[in-house]
This record gives C-alpha cells, structure tokens and sequence, in this order.
C-alpha cells in the first residue's frame, strides 16, 4: 500500500506508520551496505530505538483501537503483530547489550532486519488495506500516535 492510496479517514495514522516503516526499512538496509563496525553498530542500535517507539505506540494506541472497531475483523491480525512484537523486543534487547565486535551481532540484527520486513509486509499488506476497505476512521488515533511518538522521544533525549 502507498500513501497515494490512502483515504482522508486512514491518511494519517497509516502515513505515519508508513514513514516509520520506511525509516526502519532504510537503516536495515544502510545497515548491510556497510562494513564499518562503529556505523554498523550505530545504525543497529537507532533501528532498535525506532522499533521500540513504534511498537509502544502500536501496542499502547494503535492495535486496541483497531481491535475496538471490529475484533472479528481484526483480532487475529492483531494477536499475530503483538507476538511479532515480542519476539521482535527479545532480539532488541540481545541487541542493545551488544558492541558490533559480538561475533553474533551482525547475524542477530540481520535476523530482526528480515523478521521486520516480514512484519512491515503483513501490516501494510493484510491490515492497513482492511482498514481501508472496512473504512475505519483512523483520524482521531493518528493526533494520538503522534502526540505519543512525541512524548516517547522527549523522554528518550532527556534520559
């Protein structure tokens, strides 16, 4: 799905969430281009700090309203992305405790880059576009996401 193809009721939250996942795909990608270790290692830990912040919002605003609007239509999809996610956290965490001298790391992170992309698939494959068709309005959740994706990175600077 592209921002093109998204109505006024999705725009939003679906073209937020689209640009995170963009940004997440480019640093998996800029991640295998290089073979500098100190850009690897840079690049590995932003990708998890941007994974972290949208699956809390996710987890936090987006997938319960969604589930609200029609759990039947939604429930399994949204089981599915919060196990995702767990995983996800699992391979984040391993991650974060690591220097790119770890002889795993480069595997650890090329394993979550393509775990990732799987999961991006799904949501903007199956998800965003019932979203659509079911003409869920998405507009009031998006001021939501956003406000906490703001919130999240306060924190993050002043921690």
């Amino acid at each position: 799905m592209n921002k093109a193809e998204i109505p006024l009721a999705q725009r939003d939250a679906l073209t937020l969430m689209l640009d995170d996942h963009a940004t997440i795909k480019k640093l998996f990608k800029d991640f295998g281009k290089t073979d500098d270790p100190e850009i690897r290692e840079s690049i590995a830990h932003e990708a998890c700090m941007t994974l972290t912040v949208l699956a809390q919002i996710e987890e936090e605003l987006f997938y319960p309203f969604v589930r609200a609007q029609n759990p039947a239509a939604f429930g399994r999809l949204l089981d599915k992305a919060v196990v995702e996610h767990g995983v996800a956290r699992n391979l984040v965490a391993q991650i974060q405790g690591m220097t790119s001298e770890d002889p795993l790391f480069h595997a650890r992170v090329s394993v979550l880059g393509d775990y990732i992309s799987h999961h991006i698939e799904e949501e903007e494959g199956e998800l965003f576009p019932k979203l659509v068709v079911l003409n869920v309005d998405l507009r009031a959740i998006a001021k939501k996401m956003q406000q906490r994706k703001e919130e999240i990175a306060t924190v993050a600077h002043i921690a």
